[in-house]
């Protein structure tokens, strides 16, 4: 493969940095046949195969068996929005990823389930909206978790309050989200009569990728026709609370008319943290400032004396219930830094037995069983 549109490129986001990260990592593969691989950015994921956009038009593409067995962790995988190293085979044309390139930001969370371990919700993104439909939908604590993995992805954060034509109040919804971020845009939208939708274009800038994310049936693929001008992303009628049915069943990258890229992405039933100390500080920047004021420089703003948190709460200055909320996560956190050194500890213990009974059978094969 070779790369016949670098144009077709830059409207995926490539630059000078990308082409300098994709040479580096292509280096490092020496002399092997994957350095003649070519860039492309994973649109979708179905499965266990990705299509890829490259400078010679989409392929559907597959990892390469090496790469497979050098990745440790589920977070290595390539995710929508990653850029990859691809080259095509013969035969039946799937191309094959090569190599992940080192992501700029990955929007991560722990995955469904009782399994310790990450999944990358989408790769390199500049923007995070958060979406969340009014009436009924809005949550504070649930904008608080999203922000929290948000602004630890790296990605700016835009708080969308989607089927704003069905709330009697949505001054009420703008000042309940911004309580609940402060610093963040927020965006009252409806996909049915536009309003909103142009204030949240400006949002979107030529070359830049935004990751659209939010529970079911929020209206996302309804925004992202509207944002499309076309009936791209499949929508299913609005229940009569107001509530919408979930349609979307994987992650896409799509281009909007401006160059703007936007990842739609599948509602999201549970969202747990992973690691996220930086953006729970910036979630919470309220608390932070407060904080800086206490008596003690380790207070956790529990009974200690000289707290100013607490005599924020005291004074209406500062919402208790945002304090609890901020309590909450740090052992959610906590709690999961223990489950992952656990798994940490078990893997490694696994490694060490599996050795173990090599040497054993190997000393068996040269020596005997000692028996004899």
């Amino acid at each position: 493969m070779t790369i016949h549109d670098t144009t077709h490129l830059a409207s995926l986001g490539w630059d000078a940095g990308w082409a300098a990260a994709f040479r580096a990592a292509a280096e490092i593969l020496g002399n092997r046949s994957e350095n003649s691989a070519v860039p492309g950015r994973v649109v979708a994921e179905h499965r266990e195969r990705y299509s890829v956009s490259t400078g010679v038009g989409e392929v559907s593409a597959v990892l390469a068996g090496r790469l497979r067995h050098d990745i440790a962790e589920r977070e290595d995988l390539p995710a929508v929005g990653d850029w990859v190293g691809v080259s095509r085979e013969a035969g039946d044309g799937t191309a094959i990823v090569r190599f992940l390139v080192p992501r700029r930001s990955a929007f991560v969370r722990k995955s469904a389930g009782t399994v310790t371990e990450a999944q990358v919700v989408a790769a390199n993104v500049d923007v995070a909206l958060i979406a969340t439909a009014l009436p009924g939908d809005l949550s504070s604590r649930r904008l608080e978790r999203y922000l929290t993995l948000a602004w630890e992805s790296g990605a700016m954060p835009v708080v969308v309050l989607t089927k704003s034509d069905l709330s009697d109040d949505v001054r009420a919804a703008l000042d309940q989200a911004g309580l609940a971020a402060p610093g963040v845009d927020v965006i009252a939208v409806s996909a049915v009569s536009g309003a909103g939708v142009d204030a949240l274009r400006t949002r979107l800038e030529p070359g830049r990728t935004a990751v659209l994310l939010g529970s079911s049936g929020v209206g996302k693929s309804t925004l992202v026709n509207r944002l499309l001008g076309t009936a791209q992303q499949r929508t299913a009628s609005v229940a009569s609370t107001g509530k919408g049915r979930h349609t979307t069943t994987h992650r896409e990258l799509v281009r909007l008319a401006n160059g703007a890229l936007l990842i739609d992405t599948p509602g999201m039933r549970e969202l747990q943290l992973w690691s996220a100390d930086d953006g729970l500080g910036s979630t919470f920047a309220d608390v932070e400032a407060f904080a800086a004021n206490c008596r003690f420089r380790d207070c956790v703003h529990d009974q200690e004396p000289g707290c100013a948190v607490r005599d924020a709460i005291a004074s209406g200055e500062l919402a208790s219930e945002r304090l609890e909320h901020w309590h909450h996560l740090r052992r959610e956190l906590a709690f999961l830094e223990r489950k992952q050194d656990e798994r940490v500890n078990a893997e490694y213990s696994a490694r060490i037995r599996s050795l173990m009974r090599g040497v054993r059978a190997h000393q068996r094969r040269k020596y005997g069983d000692g028996n004899a």
